[in-house]
């Protein structure tokens, strides 16, 4: 039988996939490789293919059961469980589903899921779900305040101008600069909902104008720069864009503020291949990542820090990295946060090939 050393077109819609496909000959020789299963048992496709699947695993007698039984049957047997190593690397926990192909020179396909990544995967659908609950509350809440807000300030105006009083026209000023602050708390809220206006964008210069502001409030704190000077130029609105990841280092800045141990931030940017953004599969994204040494995200509420008014820091608002996720998410993109006492990370993903209607 050939073995395929490209991938042809008949195999297109293999390629794009998150998870890990192999296609086997009669002889368990492995035929197709996609780039999902280069990356999960990283070996090339050119190393892969001809090999037969105990030549890679070595003794696998789950798999090798899996493959018999669907054999046998003639129908697709999923494997829950499955632990495989490739020689001189680490032990992979996945399932294995074996399906049968009908009409072809390549009988069975094999479809790994690495256990780890659908944990995450179940758990940033489930989050999604819950911030755009939270972000539709948020928006009735804030729009029921608006009106009587604006009431409230314009009575306290009005009054004012009745008393001679110094005394109860501080009380009124009071109401005033509440009032005001609330009206702004209110219009943040309200701000992500607007759609973006993509125009070509440079994520080097957002991040660098971006550091000079965060320097300029918090000139104490070092940002370093490790960027990759290769990444091209992408669709975005830049004005969000700007306003998502300068609530991130911002977060980052103030949470090293005050703390004993030398301040350090650092803003790096990579490109991440084979990355599924809100379920769809992207060859190519955008990493950037706002690196920190502070004291880390307090394990009680690292699941919900993206939720509205959670906030790890006291007298925060709890909505920065609230407006930051949904402006991200409006572009199609997702942040990530990883965090243990004296290093967190937030990782904003954003997908580099997508085509979108550019603004002139």
């Amino acid at each position: 039988m050939p073995v395929i050393a490209d991938a042809p077109a008949a195999y297109s819609g293999l390629e794009l996939l998150a998870t890990a496909v192999f296609l086997l000959q009669f002889d368990r020789c492995i035929a197709y490789a996609n780039p999902a299963a280069e990356n999960l048992f990283e070996m090339s496709r050119t190393k892969l293919i001809g090999q037969r699947v105990n030549e890679i695993f070595g003794d696998a007698p789950a798999l090798s059961a899996a493959i018999d039984k669907a054999t046998a049957s003639g129908a697709s047997y999923t494997e829950q469980e499955l632990e495989l190593s490739v020689a001189g690397k680490a032990k992979l926990h996945l399932t294995c589903t074996v399906s049968p192909v009908e009409g072809g020179d390549h009988p069975l396909a094999l479809e790994f899921r690495h256990i780890d990544q659908q944990l995450k995967i179940a758990r940033e659908e489930r989050l999604l779900e819950q911030q755009q609950a939270n972000r539709e509350l948020i928006r009735s809440l804030a729009h029921e305040i608006k009106n009587p807000l604006g009431g409230i300030r314009g009575a306290a105006q009005l009054l004012e101008r009745e008393l001679d009083r110094a005394q109860l026209i501080e009380y009124t000023q009071v109401i005033i600069g509440e009032a005001d602050r609330l009206q702004s708390l209110v219009n943040r809220l309200l701000t992500p909902h607007r759609l973006p206006s993509y125009r070509r964008t440079n994520v080097h210069e957002l991040l660098v104008r971006i550091k000079g502001v965060v320097q300029a409030e918090f000139p104490s704190i070092p940002i370093g720069c490790d960027f990759d000077a290769s990444l091209p130029e992408f669709d975005a609105d830049a004005e969000q864009l700007t306003q998502a990841l300068l609530n991130i280092v911002k977060n980052a800045a103030q949470a090293l503020s005050g703390t004993t141990r030398v301040p350090e931030i650092t803003l790096r940017t990579r490109v991440a291949r084979g990355v599924t953004l809100a379920k769809r599969r992207h060859r190519l994204a955008l990493k950037v990542a706002v690196a920190d040494n502070g004291p880390g995200v307090a394990p009680e509420i690292r699941d919900r820090i993206f939720y509205p008014l959670v906030s790890g820091r006291e007298g925060g608002s709890g909505l920065g990295l609230t407006i930051a996720q949904t402006l991200v998410a409006q572009h199609g993109g997702n942040i990530e946060c990883e965090s243990v006492p004296g290093q967190t990370t937030f990782t904003v993903l954003l997908p580099l090939e997508t085509s979108r209607a550019v603004s002139t």
